[in-house]
């Protein structure tokens, strides 16, 4: 009872409060030498006016700055809000348990060594003695934290004295992440942006408080308007996604860079944290359908970060661009296509004023060339009939800016404007005059000088507007009535497909023969050609075993065929006993698509689409999909496929029926969802026939856990 009990007070809101805002700090390792640790923190203290007991721990026979050094932990006061821990590893674990014992409420760990190290046993050690005993634990491996809400810096590395938060001061960004090196990079990344900066936490190897822990603490908090992540492993995903959920019914943007598409990236990862990282597809998916914006670069999060900064609620609608360069246009257009960003058409309204403002030998439209020749007093005509236009989501300004004037033009454009606006003065890094940088640091937008990093974050961006925007339908799925029963593990496909056609799917005519006279039957009710397939849950790779005949005529080829099965599984697996074989209807020529599912042991279910045959691993074309995921977002995904050409009238083909295989790949979401013995789900090949003539599971694998 005692460990339910701990395991609940060593987590949380409280539990976080001791660590970000003690009021009564230890410092165990405590030293007088310059520059180290325990220095550092001491100092820490001073400079923020910290106004709590503070209490040494150490070696040093003399006072330390006017304060006495206690022997041992076990010596403090009990009831010590927060111990900063400045030990090597070897002494971490006796002083968390005589901080045990003294009733300490957190502890904050310096020490690396821990499971980034290999040594995962001791690591697991400390956090069960930490838990048993109600001690929160920051850490191991972590650099500190600041805290800009109440006036607090804790770093092993320096004394810095932190902000207070003033009335009136706008909420900002809080950075939580287990790299504090990467930390550091964001935080002056950050600040160098005047960005309002509420926390930098550094998690560590996350033994005791974790992501999931301070994003929810954080959801609450009114001085963070935007969380930013950096993960290497989410350890708690159903309680991370929890509290994903809350912050995106608060409106609070969540983003996360998580390492992990690569094998490098996960090798990397596991020697720094000791993370175990899991299925990095999905993990994308879920975090995806839970709110949060995934990035894939650190230029990408501080760039989205200032975007949603200053203005929170992404647009779902693409931007317009006004540029004065032709070569930009065909540029941008196709970086955009890459970017999957589209940039909506202009109303007739708009394309009038654009045609009345341009010079006769301007081009009006989306991307727009305002050319080198334009009127003068144009450019505020064309922001602002851009910006007003109800198509278009936000603005970006990519403009060979070198005078205060250009910027005071594109100011005067934006007079009334609500809607996002990025601004970039191309020449790369040239200097531009202060007077220019002053307007333009303090104008109503975004301002860069890279339009390639501008235009990818205000994809990135508008995508998670459209995210955001998703139809929802929160309401649980509902159980599909007389599934067939299922068995433990890997299912013989006849099984497979019974599943298959109770939840609504099309599959072959047919049926399981358990004899030759049974095949004889089958194949006389559904009528020649048939295909003869032999069954048994041991048997995975079919094909390979020479279980698989097609085109079977007539009865004496089947009767033929038959025997040829029996002695072709038998070589290849000896003293397999099947469970018969299936004799199914051939199927007509369509186009060979893959619809599969898994589920991952910490993230759920993932849905899978993608080209099938032997494409799908030959050439990865994939979408990997949340499997509640409606219909009709189903087919967007479908079509952004790279092969989606297949899917339209390609080289004369009849278009395919995209929304039959949707349908197909929303019933095996729905499978997932309601049947949770389920581990996986493999349709290889569904084939799909021209619209309206719907597509059939042409072979089933499904796997129970």
């Amino acid at each position: 009872m005692k460990g339910a009990v701990a395991s609940q007070t060593a987590r949380g809101a409280q539990a976080v409060a001791r660590v970000m805002r003690p009021r009564s700090v230890a410092i165990i390792g405590a030293s007088a030498r310059p520059g180290s640790s325990g220095q550092n923190i001491l100092q820490g203290l001073k400079l923020n006016r910290f106004q709590g007991p503070i209490y040494l721990v150490g070696r040093s026979a003399q006072p330390i700055d006017g304060l006495p050094v206690l022997p041992s932990p076990e010596d403090l006061p009990e009831g010590v809000e927060l111990a900063v821990l400045t030990l090597p590893a070897a002494g971490v674990r006796d002083a968390i348990a005589a901080c045990v014992k003294r009733k300490v409420g957190a502890a904050l760990v310096f020490a690396a060594g821990f499971a980034e190290a290999g040594a995962r046993d001791v690591q697991e050690e400390v956090t069960r003695i930490a838990r048993e005993g109600d001690l929160a634990i920051c850490g191991p491996n972590c650099i500190g934290f600041t805290n800009n809400v109440d006036g607090l810096t804790l770093h092993m590395l320096f004394s810095r004295e932190a902000r207070r938060s003033q009335p009136g001061d706008k909420p900002g960004l809080a950075l939580v992440g287990q790299s504090g090196g990467l930390l550091g990079h964001l935080q002056r990344a950050v600040e160098a942006r005047e960005l309002p900066l509420s926390y930098v936490i550094s998690t560590g190897n996350e033994a005791g408080l974790d992501l999931a822990d301070y994003t929810d603490v954080l959801v609450e908090d009114a001085a963070t308007r935007v969380i930013l992540l950096y993960g290497e492993q989410i350890r708690r995903p159903a309680a991370f996604l929890a509290a994903a959920r809350r912050a995106r019914a608060a409106g609070k943007p969540v983003l996360l860079l998580h390492p992990g598409r690569s094998a490098r990236a996960r090798a990397a990862a596991q020697s720094h944290t000791g993370a175990m990282v899991g299925n990095h597809g999905a993990m994308l998916v879920s975090v995806a359908d839970a709110g949060v914006l995934a990035v894939e670069t650190m230029d990408e999060l501080t760039d989205v970060a200032e975007l949603l900064t200053r203005y929170p609620e992404p647009p779902a609608k693409g931007p317009a661009v006004f540029t004065a360069s032709g070569a930009y246009v065909a540029l941008i257009n196709d970086f955009s296509e890459q970017l999957d960003l589209e940039f909506p058409a202009l109303t007739d309204a708009t394309m009038e004023t654009l045609k009345a403002t341009l010079p006769h030998f301007g081009t009006a439209g989306n991307p727009l060339d305002s050319t080198a020749g334009a009127a003068p007093g144009a450019n505020p005509i064309l922001i602002r009939a851009l910006v007003a236009d109800p198509n278009v989501g936000s603005l970006f300004v990519s403009y060979p800016i070198s005078q205060t004037k250009q910027v005071e033009e594109i100011i005067q454009g934006l007079e009334g404007n609500a809607k996002p606006v990025s601004v970039v003065a191309l020449g790369d890094s040239s200097t531009l005059p202060a007077d220019l940088m002053d307007v333009a640091n303090s104008g109503p937008f975004v301002f860069g000088r890279s339009s390639d990093r501008a235009l990818r974050a205000i994809a990135r961006y508008t995508g998670y507007g459209k995210l955001l925007a998703r139809p929802r339908n929160d309401a649980p799925p509902q159980p599909f009535p007389a599934l067939p029963p299922l068995g433990q593990g890997t299912q013989p496909e006849w099984v497979g497909k019974k599943l298959l056609a109770a939840a609504g799917i099309r599959v072959p005519e047919g049926a399981l023969a358990r004899t030759e006279e049974e095949a004889c039957v089958i194949a006389a009710r559904i009528g020649f050609p048939v295909a003869v397939k032999a069954q048994a849950a041991a048997l995975s790779h079919k094909t390979e075993a020479g279980g698989v005949i097609l085109g079977v005529a007539n009865e004496p080829a089947l009767r033929e065929a038959w025997l040829t099965l029996q002695n072709n599984v038998a070589r290849a697996q000896p003293g397999l006993v099947l469970d018969g074989a299936l004799v199914e209807s051939m199927s007509p020529r369509g186009l060979e698509l893959m619809v599969g599912a898994k589920r991952d042991p910490g993230w759920g279910p993932v849905l899978l689409l993608g080209l099938g045959g032997i494409w799908v691993e030959a050439l990865g074309d994939v979408r990997l999909l949340s499997p509640g995921l409606p219909q009709a977002l189903i087919v967007e995904e479908l079509l952004k496929l790279r092969s989606a050409r297949l899917l339209t009238s390609f080289r004369g083909a009849p278009p395919v029926d995209v929304e039959a295989v949707a349908r197909a790949a929303a019933l095996i979401g729905r499978l997932m969802l309601t049947v949770p013995a389920i581990a996986e789900i493999d349709v290889n090949p569904l084939m799909a026939y021209a619209k309206g003539q719907g597509a059939t599971a042409l072979d089933a694998l499904v796997v129970t856990g």
